[in-house]
């Protein structure tokens, strides 16, 4: 029996009542059909002219060819993290002296082992995360993408909600790379403590933060595991990569949007099942999951729990922070990419990731309930509790460069 097939006897052996709870996690089928459908995202509209050669790229070797594919794909180099745990399709090439490095926008993120292929995610805004993987062409010849469909193993199951998404792994690699110990597992996003970020990554710019398991190795050693400091730079070479950073602040900004894209990726699958399941009218029970869906983006929005910077701060890598400011949308001065990383990320509470793709792809019955949810939570004059951490002048600030920047905003917010 196909496993198509067999999904599809499942489901009719589901009641209404059940499947309103069930069905959102089988991506492959109605109302979603994430293979079915032809994605809508950035890289797929971009996909035809870098396959025929139209979009010029630099050939002349590796290095070169991704330093111009990300600036075609509008991808700062200036992301770059570097990872050295074997989490991923191309693990074998994987290890602390040659390390995966990511890159990263708000919509696109791109894989690269030296030696390997271009590893890409996009992001939907009604299927959530693309996947597709490539080899940087050789002797001129043409670009063949091929969309991965291994990728949804890992990026589909309990770590994303059981919806296309994005993970991040923290784990304690051996000398080869391969897990001893994992930590934060099937959680993502600004609320996880530092302490349990990191592992398997390369992390520079921390000066003096020490609470975390980045650079570091593992060893069992009489049966018990002995922690290795392998510091960026010493079992690899900077120069063959595009920058000499796998810097803090792009670390933790990533992290803050891989648990925002996979909880709004979520509440768009939850969403569309509900509404396929009962479009007329929604019981109680389906009300209060979106609601609380609803609710649970909202507090992310707004940073709720968000875990607090160590002592004295980061300072950040300047290029970075300046690639990633590029695009931001400011009223009156003020806008949502504006860093504090003093005590926290931002200086304003409330994410930018708001403009996002895969915000804007919200069903609409998702969306009201958010942004009602969101202006109750900066309304100066109820003040409620959950959120009275923001004080009254940044709930004000935060509302005027909302009403400045969002056109879908229902009116009289």
């Amino acid at each position: 029996m196909t496993r198509m097939l067999y999904k599809i006897l499942m489901l009719l052996m589901i009641a209404p009542s059940a499947l309103a709870e069930t069905s959102y996690q089988d991506f492959e089928m109605p109302p979603h059909d994430y293979f079915k459908r032809t994605p809508t995202d950035r890289f797929t509209q971009m996909k035809a002219a870098l396959e025929s050669g139209q979009l010029k790229l630099d050939l002349s070797g590796e290095k070169e060819f991704l330093a111009s594919f990300l600036q075609a794909m509008d991808v700062p180099a200036s992301s770059q993290m570097l990872v050295f745990s074997t989490t991923s399709l191309q693990l074998s090439l994987i290890n602390p002296s040659n390390p995966r490095a990511l890159y990263f926008s708000e919509d696109i993120y791109v894989g690269y082992i030296p030696g390997g292929r271009i590893e890409i995610v996009s992001l939907d805004p009604e299927l959530g995360a693309i996947f597709y993987i490539f080899d940087i062409p050789q002797n001129r010849e043409p670009v063949r993408v091929e969309r991965s469909t291994r990728c949804m193993n890992c990026h589909a199951g309990e770590e994303t909600g059981h919806v296309p998404g994005l993970v991040v792994k923290s784990v304690l690699p051996g000398l080869t790379g391969g897990s001893l110990v994992a930590y934060r597992i099937n959680k993502s996003g600004h609320t996880i403590p530092l302490e349990e970020r990191l592992g398997g990554w390369y992390v520079t710019g921390l000066d003096g933060v020490t609470n975390h398991w980045g650079n570091s190795l593992g060893q069992f050693n009489a049966g018990n595991l002995v922690k290795i400091r392998n510091n960026p730079g010493e079992r690899f070479r900077f120069v063959r990569y595009l920058t000499s950073t796998s810097d803090i602040l792009a670390h933790l900004i990533h992290e803050h949007q891989v648990g925002f894209v996979n909880r709004v990726i979520e509440a768009t699958y939850r969403t569309r099942t509900v509404l396929q399941v009962n479009s007329a009218k929604l019981s109680a029970a389906q009300d209060q999951e979106l609601n609380q869906q609803a609710n649970e983006i909202v507090r992310y929005l707004l940073f709720v729990d968000e875990s607090a910077l160590p002592a004295g701060g980061i300072e950040g890598d300047p290029i970075f922070k300046r690639e990633f400011q590029s695009n931001r949308r400011a009223v009156n001065g003020a806008a949502l990419k504006d860093l504090e990383l003093k005590t926290r990320l931002f200086k304003h509470r409330c994410s930018y990731m708001i403009y996002s793709t895969v915000f804007s792809g919200l069903p609409k019955v998702m969306k009201d309930r958010v942004y009602r949810k969101l202006g109750d939570a900066l309304s100066v004059a109820t003040e409620e509790a959950e959120y009275k951490f923001l004080g009254p002048e940044e709930k004000q600030l935060i509302r005027e460069v909302l009403r400045g920047t969002l056109k879908d905003l229902p009116e009289n917010w």
